[in-house]
């Protein structure tokens, strides 16, 4: 919710106070008037009940349509999740093919479309902010890699250090699409 919508939502929210508030003032004033004694303290009473449970409902209204307007922000934000998701191991296969060795021009040209196609691929899951998530050689982080393996820690690879990826992990904005599977330093 931006700050103008937010401001907007106090200053309509404490205009409907004010106003029932006034009303209820001048509904009291005159129906004491009119009953008196007795009878006036009970009314006062049931109207200030009905004023909270007014007041409460108010409340619970522009609680409501805050929390819905963050909602639809965030189905927004991380719209086509479950697309991505189910393309990734499409680009998985397309990255084990172009690692096969070809020798024919037939094979050759074959090659050449998959290398096209995978390029259009990873370009619309770069236009729609999914990012690879950085494995090889960093500190092992559970909260975006998936250890799989364990290799004994020696000089080039520091302990809790991944030392090979073996299926890339992506993310959508700051969320994780799919963890790296990766091999660790242990």
């Amino acid at each position: 919710m931006s700050k103008q919508e937010d401001k907007q939502s106090q200053a309509t929210g404490e205009d409907i106070k004010k106003e029932v508030l006034e009303n209820s003032a001048k509904d009291l004033e005159h129906l004491s008037q009119e009953v008196g004694g007795e009878n006036a303290s009970k009314l006062k009473q049931q109207r200030d009940d009905f004023e909270d449970k007014y007041l409460r409902a108010a409340a619970e209204i522009q609680n409501m349509n805050a929390h819905f307007k963050k909602e639809r922000a965030d189905l927004l934000h991380y719209d086509g999740q479950k697309v991505i998701t189910d393309i990734l191991p499409v680009l998985d296969n397309l990255e084990r093919a172009l690692q096969t060795e070809v020798t024919d021009d037939g094979a050759q040209q074959l090659k050449k479309g998959v290398e096209m196609v995978y390029e259009h691929l990873n370009k619309a899951l770069q236009d729609a902010n999914v990012t690879e998530i950085k494995s090889l050689g960093v500190k092992f982080d559970p909260t975006v890699h998936q250890a799989v393996q364990t290799v004994p820690a020696d000089k080039d690879h520091p302990k809790d250090t991944v030392v090979k990826v073996l299926q890339r992990g992506y993310k959508l904005h700051e969320r994780v699409l799919r963890p790296a599977m990766v091999v660790v330093s242990n």
